[in-house]
């Protein structure tokens, strides 16, 4: 009798850890924005891990939320708009939203925005995910004929700003 309560204790406790060690205890979100030479265009690409994004959109609308959702796309374009943004001289630059893709569990969000200008001066808001994972770490690399660097957002750094 004993024996056979040792047996299902090693069983769950093994069961724990291996659940434990599935679950990401570590929340990222890289943006790669760069000036398009030809066109002077500022191309972004957002890459997430996809079912966290899911994961904040359901819980933000209280419904169910997955790649088979009638307003899918719609829903993540708009959680982008909100939280992702770009201000110059104080004025909000329009992003024109691309498309998006999932691969290997990842999602790619692209966007674009008309800008005639060095990113030198550029105000950028991202604030993904910080609500819903206090953890969460936001990249963003930044590259134009003259500049290249990085800047970093979390729970309390919502906003930075690229410099010479």
């Amino acid at each position: 009798m004993q024996t056979n309560a040792l047996k299902i204790f090693f069983i769950l406790f093994i069961f724990g850890h291996c659940a434990s060690a599935f679950a990401h205890k570590y929340f990222f979100g890289l943006t790669e924005m760069s000036v398009n030479p030809r066109t002077n265009n500022i191309e972004i690409i957002h890459q997430f891990t996809a079912h966290d994004l899911e994961n904040v959109i359901a819980e933000t609308r209280q419904e169910h939320f997955s790649p088979e959702h009638a307003s899918y796309e719609d829903y993540i374009q708009h959680y982008f708009n909100q939280h992702f943004q770009l201000k110059f001289k104080q004025q909000a630059i329009p992003l024109t939203w691309i498309g998006l893709e999932i691969v290997n569990g990842q999602m790619f969000i692209y966007q674009e925005a008309v800008f005639q200008n060095n990113l030198a001066g550029l105000v950028v808001k991202n604030d993904l995910l910080v609500d819903t994972y206090y953890k969460q770490v936001n990249t963003v690399n930044y590259q134009d004929s003259v500049l290249s660097g990085s800047l970093t957002f979390t729970e309390s750094k919502r906003v930075g700003i690229i410099e010479k």
